[in-house]
């Protein structure tokens, strides 16, 4: 379905088994996770950093799949990190349960994740939030997505978007994934 390398970007103690995630990486064999040294204690520069390096070694375009804290962890990874030939290797981000860090069930233990960044986006990008996401409300991540120019898609009550909310494969956020690729999702300002 994807002619690219995805990067899997999970959160805070990593995306287990019946996640989306993991779902999508057993189904496509361009899917790789970026392994986080400490899934339990997340620190953005750390976390960024490894971002960073992934993005470096990989050959050719990629696109990012990204879950709660791992979408925070692009957007400051784009903003304050991101060399120019490592933008430009960025064909899309499918950005899926912004956790807000200042709201009350956001993990202690995960550092430097404020402020987010609401710089746009030089990749384009769509926001998925569920109307009753414990770690992030709605208003939120419209804010984020407007100032990053994402798209943006509401899915319903589906709580943080992960196991728990019964997506299994999750077609919808596979078509929206595979739609950046080819680049008919816009970035650079559009909202909706």
């Amino acid at each position: 379905m994807i002619e690219q390398k995805v990067l899997v970007l999970p959160g805070y103690m990593n995306s287990g088994e019946g996640h989306w995630q993991t779902r999508w990486e057993a189904l496509h064999t361009d899917f790789e996770r970026v392994q986080m040294a400490d899934w339990a204690h997340p620190e953005r520069d750390a976390w960024c950093r490894t971002l960073d390096a992934a993005v470096r070694a990989s050959a050719g375009p990629i696109a990012f799949a990204a879950h709660s804290l791992g979408c925070l962890t692009v957007a400051f990874w784009a903003a304050q990190y991101a060399r120019a030939e490592s933008l430009a290797k960025v064909t899309g981000a499918l950005l899926v349960a912004l956790p807000d860090p200042a709201g009350a069930a956001f993990p202690q233990d995960a550092g430097g994740f404020t402020p987010v960044p609401l710089a746009m986006l030089p990749f384009p990008s769509v926001v998925v939030a569920s109307t009753d996401d414990p770690y992030g409300g709605i208003p939120f991540s419209q804010e984020c997505a407007a100032a990053w120019g994402s798209r943006w898609r509401e899915i319903g009550a589906r709580g943080h978007i992960n196991a728990d909310s019964g997506l299994g494969d999750w077609a919808e956020g596979q078509q929206w994934l595979a739609s950046l690729t080819r680049g008919t999702v816009g970035g650079g300002g559009r909202t909706g």
